[in-house]
């Protein structure tokens, strides 16, 4: 997906065909811009393994708040127009997206043909990301571990066609991945993501203006390594499988109480679990520790049943908890 910026297009195309090279065989490539500028259709137009697609659409926008930006209600029209060609024009059954900031890892692909079974054989499952919203150097550790999650992540994604077939008709004039991310949208069903990303992002200048740039997404470490994804069992991410997976894994965390948790945390060892009680709470939690304190529709980036967990000194886990998400898991409240 691609608008006015040619040079993060380069860089990004680069990145895939560095260590796809022979990708476009496998899994067609497309370029999908946004708009007539010359320079990203010249630059598009190179790469003769590649197909182009153009959105012209030169009508008014009418936003529907004051102080709205018209590029959120451009992107949103641009993502509708590109996967609609792609699923009703061109019949794919899944599409993988990526917008024009984004590197990919080595194993990029082979993530997701390897998701593409889990999605096929579980339909609560929406779509996978490679992308987690916590993966700051200092907060990841193991390359291969994989959670589900109430929060759709984006940023280099994947969603079938059956699933299209349901979002497009309804698909919102701006601010689609919010939108995703609201509960009547997503109808509780999750995403898988995972711990160390496949894509980084690299779009300081954009629709965004480079929000949470310095803070959340410059730290984020790509993985640099190839995983043989096909060779792992990934059936713990089975919806069923999975519930009881992460109930054994929070239930096994040391609970920490008082006032002073990042201390308390750094001494106890092992994985441990900290309870919040509402949005107040987790906002003062996230913090002290410096993941992202940021909720939409209720519901914290990266969560699973009102769990949020990330890595402290490496290896441990850090699981902070609603008093209600133990109940959610089967886990007895100490």
């Amino acid at each position: 997906m691609a608008c006015n910026r040619s040079n993060y297009l380069e860089r990004a195309i680069e990145s895939i065909l560095k260590y796809q090279h022979s990708v476009a065989s496998k899994f067609p490539l497309f370029i999908s811009q946004d708009g007539p500028n010359k320079n990203v259709k010249h630059k598009a137009l190179s790469y003769n393994q590649i197909t182009y697609m153009q959105h012209l659409d030169f009508g008014i926008v009418q936003t529907e708040r004051p102080g709205e930006f018209i590029a959120y209600y451009k992107i949103a029209s641009h993502y509708k127009w590109a996967l609609d060609g792609l699923f009703y024009k061109h019949n794919f059954i899944r599409v993988i997206i990526l917008e024009d900031d984004m590197e990919t890892s080595p194993d990029f692909f082979d993530y997701f043909e390897a998701a593409a079974t889990l999605m096929d054989k579980d339909r609560s499952i929406m779509a996978v990301s490679s992308w987690n919203d916590n993966e700051q150097k200092q907060f990841v550790n193991d390359l291969k571990f994989l959670y589900r999650s109430d929060f759709f992540p984006g940023l280099g994604w994947m969603l079938t066609k059956v699933t299209w077939d349901e979002l497009s008709p309804k698909w919102p004039k701006a601010y689609w991945d919010d939108w995703l991310r609201l509960k009547e949208n997503h109808k509780d069903r999750q995403f898988i993501r995972l711990e160390v990303c496949r894509t980084y992002n690299f779009g300081e200048h954009g629709s965004s203006m480079g929000q949470f740039i310095k803070q959340y997404l410059e730290p984020i470490k790509l993985n640099d390594v190839h995983v043989d994804w096909k060779s792992m069992d990934l059936s713990y991410l089975m919806e069923g499988n999975y519930l009881r997976h992460f109930a054994n894994i929070v239930s096994n965390a040391k609970p920490v109480y008082g006032t002073d948790i990042v201390l308390k945390a750094y001494n106890i060892d092992g994985d441990v679990h900290i309870l919040y009680r509402d949005q107040e709470d987790f906002e003062r939690i996230t913090r002290r520790f410096g993941i992202f304190y940021e909720l939409k529709d209720g519901i914290p980036r990266t969560t699973y049943k009102g769990v949020v967990v990330f890595r402290y000194q490496t290896t441990r886990r850090i699981f902070l908890v609603r008093p209600e998400s133990l109940c959610q898991l089967g886990i007895q409240h100490a």
